[in-house]
Order: C-alpha cells, then sequence, then structure tokens
C-alpha cells in the first residue's frame, strides 16, 4: 500500500513537472517566432521604404547586393500568380510545425527540433503576412555573382530549417528517437517498467 502511494507520488510529481516544462517550453517557443516574424517584417519594411524608391545598394559590387522585388510566386520566384495555393500551404506548414512542437518530448535530445519548428513557422507565417497584406512578398536579398534569384529573410528560415531537418533525421535521431516521437515506448522504458515491476513483486 505504501509502495502504491509513492509510486503515485512519483507520476504526479513527474506529471507536474513535465507540464511546467512544457509550459515554459511553448512560452519561449512563441517568444523565438515573434523575435523571428519581427526580424522579418522589419527587413522587408526597410526594403520597401529605402529601396523601393531609391534603388539597389551594391554592399559587395559583383558580389551581393540588396535589390527590390516584388513577387507574386513561391520562394526564389517559382510559381507566380497562384497567392491562395501559397497561404493554403503555408497555413498547413504552420499548423503541422507547431503541433509537432506541442508533442515532441522535453529534454535536450529534441531541442533542435524544436528551434526548426519556430524557424520553419516564422518562414512560413513571414511570407504569408505578406501574400494577404500586399498579395505578393517583397524579396530584396540579391547573390549577383551568381546570378541567384531575389529572396527575403523568410526564405532563408525555410530553406535553412528544411536542410537541417533533413541532416538530422538521416544521420543524428535514431529508430528509439522515432518510436518515442509515435507515442511508443522505448528499449530503455520498456526495461525501466520490468526493473520496476520486479522491485514491486519482491517487496511484496
Amino acid at each position: 500500500m505504501m509502495m502504491d502511494r509513492r509510486k503515485n507520488h512519483k507520476k504526479e510529481t513527474a506529471g507536474k513537472q513535465t507540464a511546467k516544462e512544457k509550459r515554459s517550453s511553448l512560452c519561449r517557443g512563441v517568444l523565438g517566432l515573434i523575435l523571428l516574424l519581427a526580424a522579418d517584417q522589419l527587413t522587408k519594411l526597410l526594403a520597401y521604404t529605402q529601396l523601393r524608391p531609391y534603388g539597389p545598394i551594391k554592399l559587395l559590387p559583383g558580389i551581393f547586393e540588396l535589390h527590390y522585388l516584388e513577387n507574386q510566386g513561391a520562394a526564389f520566384g517559382m510559381m507566380e500568380n497562384m497567392q491562395w495555393v501559397f497561404i493554403l500551404f503555408a497555413f498547413v506548414i504552420v499548423a503541422g510545425a507547431l503541433l509537432f512542437y506541442i508533442r515532441l518530448p522535453m529534454g535536450d535530445r529534441f531541442r533542435p527540433l524544436r528551434i526548426l519548428c519556430i524557424t520553419l513557422s516564422a518562414g512560413a507565417l513571414g511570407n504569408m503576412i505578406d501574400r494577404i497584406t500586399h498579395h505578393y512578398v517583397i524579396d530584396f536579398l540579391y547573390f549577383s555573382l551568381i546570378d541567384f534569384p531575389i529572396f527575403n529573410v523568410a526564405d532563408i528560415y525555410v530553406c535553412v530549417s528544411t536542410a537541417i531537418l533533413l541532416l538530422l533525421l538521416l544521420f543524428v535521431y535514431k529508430d528509439e528517437d522515432f518510436q518515442l516521437l509515435a507515442g511508443k515506448k522505448t528499449k530503455q522504458e520498456y526495461l525501466a517498467d520490468i526493473r520496476e515491476k520486479i522491485e514491486e513483486s519482491r517487496e511484496k
């Protein structure tokens, strides 16, 4: 009887700690999302007010410059004049990333995934805000050396997050991590349950 009470107390304490950690993580995630969005929107505002009326700024002549562009397509100017498709796609990405963020287990092991969920959401939201308010996306970063398509800060969020996510899934996270993400018990958890049952049987 005493063992059951101790066990229930430990579970309640662990549950409260996990809930507190999740709330704290969610608050940090929301703050990070706001800061990333602010950086994206501020740079676009500066591009609109400074580059649009006065023309390009050559930071590194022949290599890199700031060049104003109103992009009606996707990242790097692909698939123009399909605004509603991009808005819907962005909404799906943000909803999926935020749900994934909430379901992620706490701990340092999955912290990179939580960060990537936030940066990916910030990128999708940043360009979605442009499409809803302007019906186009403001791009202004241009690598003239290789004539790379003009892009913006939100595009960087999305592309870098996606690339790092693929690398993590391919080379860092293992089968046990995927089982944990799917809500299944890992080998260590099964062993821990067995040890706990053995200890309970001994005490009885």
